[in-house]
């Protein structure tokens, strides 16, 4: 059996081959660099005078991995159970609020949730129901 314009036709397709795999050899070994995310906010800062420490509700490893998952259980407490008691550590109380418990200290949403949500390239739907805070310009 013989191929007809075998050679143009394994050309074709080492061309092809190399330009769908271009994207991936040309990003190989290229990582993006984590967001560095501010901290400095009054409310922080306040906290960490007060208290010496800036502490979240949990731990900074934790909150990086499970914060929506709290968000979404504060959400069913509240809204479905009408459970609005306020959390308590280390003698610093916390409101079960994305705008009035999380954004009191993280009230820098463009350094904070905005860098790293882009950065995960995620789209959280908070802002769908909350109104976006509007940041004071410095």
């Amino acid at each position: 059996m013989k191929i007809y314009d075998g050679g143009k036709i394994l050309v074709g397709l080492i061309i092809f081959i190399a330009l769908f795999a271009s994207p991936f050899y040309l990003n190989m070994g290229k990582a993006v660099a984590k967001p560095e995310l501010k901290f400095d906010t009054p409310e922080i800062q306040q906290m960490e005078k007060e208290t010496g420490k800036k502490q979240c509700v949990e731990p900074k490893e934790f909150m990086r991995a499970e914060h929506m998952q709290i968000l979404n259980n504060w959400r069913d407490e509240v809204i479905r159970s009408g459970n609005r008691d306020e959390i308590v550590i280390l003698g610093h109380k916390y409101d079960k609020s994305l705008q009035n418990g999380c954004m009191k200290c993280h009230s820098n949403k463009k350094d904070f949730c905005d860098k790293c949500h882009n950065y995960m390239a995620v789209q959280p739907y908070c802002w769908r129901c909350h109104i976006a805070p509007k940041e004071k310009q410095s």
